[in-house]
């Protein structure tokens, strides 16, 4: 038995065959970790909870022997010692559709290489069932949480403060926003692609935006979409402009009804999102509508099947991959050390992508 526990004490190779040496029953734990790799528990400890004070080497080894064995780390009891968790939180509005399906896996890939989980959870657009969902969050000791947009409830809002966890805002940014954000100008985004369709001399313009109650980003949107078509002299009748979800199904009857209507019609559509984008487009095919040169059509959000679908989209590319690296990252930072301090709005431009969708007006 001595000469077992001298081997366990002197272990530090990794082989396929090496015998797992566990000093218990059931699944492994940091000791058994500490007598493969052959260090001290202590030193086990600090490689997770502190892996910059360990050896690179010896970090290593650790690393190896916790893999060979299929140690999991029990986050959730070093948490109820005030300990960091190793779980960050992640609100959306929507999970139901492509709008922040980059910004999410962005998210958490950064987080993983970060050594971090995430909780994801959707409020559809619904403020006090976000104020249940922080809550619930927050009783599973997160180490720091991320929201989208702007809106948030005052409830909400105070529970973060009391606790004073890193939180960041994504998706837009504004100086007035109350919390950090990570984003970009939705407002702008919008006036690009209005000011691209104007250029093209376009002045019969319609709109297909949601209901903007509760979401900054649409609201910001329309905002710069109707700036730009003010300066330039430019009246939307409100039979042209349109209430329409994130929805291609429901965007493809607005606009069907818009595009077939007996009297006037627009030579262009300026749409909230790419997915309205798309079914404006199925609508064109119904009704036999050349696109561009019956009307033009323009999105915001550049999304993968964009620059796939016909024809082409033009719109906006917004940049959802870095926003959510950019998060991660942040997020990551302030938990570590949560006296830094940094610039509070991160803005990262959006781009113009011109493609067929659009052209001058005949």
């Amino acid at each position: 038995m001595a000469a077992q526990d001298d081997k366990r004490r002197h272990y530090t190779g990794r082989t396929a065959a090496a015998p797992s040496m566990r000093n218990r029953k059931g699944a492994p734990g940091l000791l058994d970790v500490a007598a493969r790799s052959g260090v001290s528990g202590a030193t086990v400890s600090r490689c997770y909870n502190h892996p910059d004070s360990v050896h690179p080497n010896t970090r290593h080894k650790i690393l190896s022997a916790a893999a060979d064995l299929g140690y999991i780390r029990d986050r959730a009891a070093g948490s109820l010692h005030g300990k960091a968790s190793g779980t960050v939180g992640l609100v959306l509005p929507t999970i139901d559709n492509a709008i922040f399906a980059e910004l999410i896996e962005a998210f958490t890939t950064q987080l993983q290489l970060h050594d971090r989980t995430v909780l994801i959870a959707s409020h559809n657009y619904d403020l006090q069932q976000e104020v249940g969902i922080i809550r619930s969050l927050l009783e599973r000791r997160i180490d720091g949480i991320a929201l989208v947009g702007r809106d948030h409830s005052s409830v909400a809002l105070e529970m973060l403060k009391l606790r004073e966890i890193p939180v960041f805002t994504l998706w837009n940014t504004s100086e007035d926003s109350v919390l950090p954000s990570i984003g970009t100008d939705n407002f702008a985004a919008a006036s690009k692609v209005t000011q691209h369709l104007i250029d093209l001399g376009h002045k019969d313009i319609a709109l297909l935006f949601p209901e903007t109650d509760n979401n900054d980003r649409a609201r910001d949107r329309k905002e710069g979409a109707l700036s730009v078509l003010r300066d330039a002299g430019i009246n939307v009748p409100e039979r042209w402009d349109v209430h329409c979800r994130y929805n291609a199904a429901e965007a493809k009857l607005a606009a069907a009804h818009l595009l077939s209507a007996h009297s006037a019609t627009p030579s262009a559509i300026i749409c909230g999102n790419d997915i309205i984008a798309y079914g404006v487009l199925y609508a064109t095919q119904q009704l036999d509508l050349k696109v561009p040169s019956d009307v033009s059509v323009v999105g915001i959000g550049d999304f993968s099947a964009s620059s796939a679908i016909e024809p082409p989209l033009t719109t906006v590319r917004l940049p959802a991959r870095r926003i959510g690296q950019m998060a991660a990252n942040r997020l990551v930072a302030k938990i570590l050390d949560k006296d830094q301090t940094d610039e509070k709005h991160s803005v990262i431009p959006a781009q113009l992508i011109v493609r067929a969708s659009s052209g001058y007006y005949q």
